[in-house]
């Protein structure tokens, strides 16, 4: 069984579209779960996140989560939309290491290893975000199946 954690700042934008984009691919044996190094419990996923994932064809009922231990042990792979949300869980966590990854280093691109974050932004950007996350994400099926 692969569980992978999506790790973003407040768990609101691109974490939570991560999470939709790889439980859309409904693949067997894989688990997916998403939290924030900032998140309050409960908030709910940002209009315009919501407004790109239906426009994508993916339905996902969201609330945001905090990064705990607990979350962090359940997953085999933990992957942070920035390398600053990394050196954070592995300040608190060293010994989740071996499987703490920024999603783009986990799919091997170059260039920048951070997602950019939609933030405030208007439904262009989140929609640049969300293809940003879900070509990275399509790198690394293989890896976690």
């Amino acid at each position: 069984m692969a569980r992978v954690l999506f790790v973003c700042t407040g768990n609101t934008c691109r974490s939570p579209m991560a999470e939709a984009i790889l439980k859309s691919k409904q693949l067997p044996g894989v688990e997916v779960k998403s939290a924030g190094v900032y998140a309050p419990n409960g908030a709910e996923l940002s209009v315009n996140a919501k407004i790109v994932l239906e426009e994508n064809g993916i339905r996902h009922d969201h609330h945001s989560t905090a990064l705990t231990k607990e979350i962090i042990d359940w997953a085999n792979v933990v992957l942070t939309m920035t390398g600053s949300h990394k050196e954070l869980i592995l300040s608190q966590y060293p010994d989740v290491a071996e499987k703490t990854f920024t999603l783009k280093e986990f799919a091997e691109e170059s260039g920048s290893l951070d997602v950019a974050d939609p933030f405030g932004g208007n439904e262009q950007i989140y929609q640049k975000s969300f293809e940003e996350i879900q070509k990275s994400i399509e790198r690394i099926i293989d890896k976690i199946r």
